[in-house]
């Protein structure tokens, strides 16, 4: 672990440099990441939504998600366990993800540099899975969420030996849709699921 700290803080400098291109990263690599049971997340499915164009509109709508949610939780030191903070925060981001029915969402779950690799892994997705639990608590089909991802100690988000809360979090982002290939062929479902994202940022922009 301590030998990945050079190397991490370097990353984290690289990052910095190349904003531009972290939503597509984000989307698309899984170096570090341990993916539970899913079928979503592979490289199979990954090249097929960017060639359909669904990869964009995913990207497009993760970033009104953002926008308007707080999409990260944090947890206590070697701890899954979500807090009143955290739950108030998954509360809003499911009133979110109930907006729109035909939206998928990943879950990945992060820890801070203390202690071994694997065990970091592992309690990187406890965080993740009871993140999920707790969205399907709130009324969130579980076949939307049903892949979460741990980077473990991998992706701090400050470069610290120490315990890091910040670093000690999930994030949850928009992934995909539940019947791509349906969105393709049929242009009414493809306005249900997509057009009142659109159609709510016109009305917005026009506001302003």
């Amino acid at each position: 672990m301590r030998a990945t700290l050079a190397f991490l803080t370097l990353g984290a400098a690289v990052a910095l440099s190349g904003c531009s291109t972290d939503s597509y990263r984000d989307f698309t690599q899984q170096a570090g990441a341990s993916l539970d049971d899913g079928a979503f997340g592979n490289a199979t499915m990954n090249n097929t939504m960017v060639q359909s164009g669904e990869r964009a509109m995913a990207i497009d709508l993760n970033h009104r998600f953002a926008s308007e949610v707080d999409t990260t939780i944090t947890f206590a030191f070697d701890s899954a366990v979500l807090d009143a903070e955290a739950r108030a925060t998954l509360d809003r981001q499911a009133a979110w993800i109930a907006r729109y029915p035909n939206v998928r969402f990943r879950v990945y779950g992060h820890t801070d540099l203390v202690g071994p690799v694997a065990y970091n892994k592992t309690l990187g997705m406890r965080r993740a899975r009871a993140t999920v639990d707790y969205l399907v608590t709130r009324g969130i089909a579980r076949s939307r969420l049903d892949a979460v991802v741990s980077y473990g100690e991998t992706q701090p988000l400050v470069v610290t030996e120490g315990r890091e809360r910040r670093n000690r979090r999930t994030v949850t982002e928009v992934w995909g849709f539940l019947e791509p290939k349906r969105m393709l062929h049929d242009g009414k479902y493809m306005q249900r699921t997509y057009g009142i994202y659109v159609d709510s940022a016109q009305e917005e922009h026009t506001s302003e």
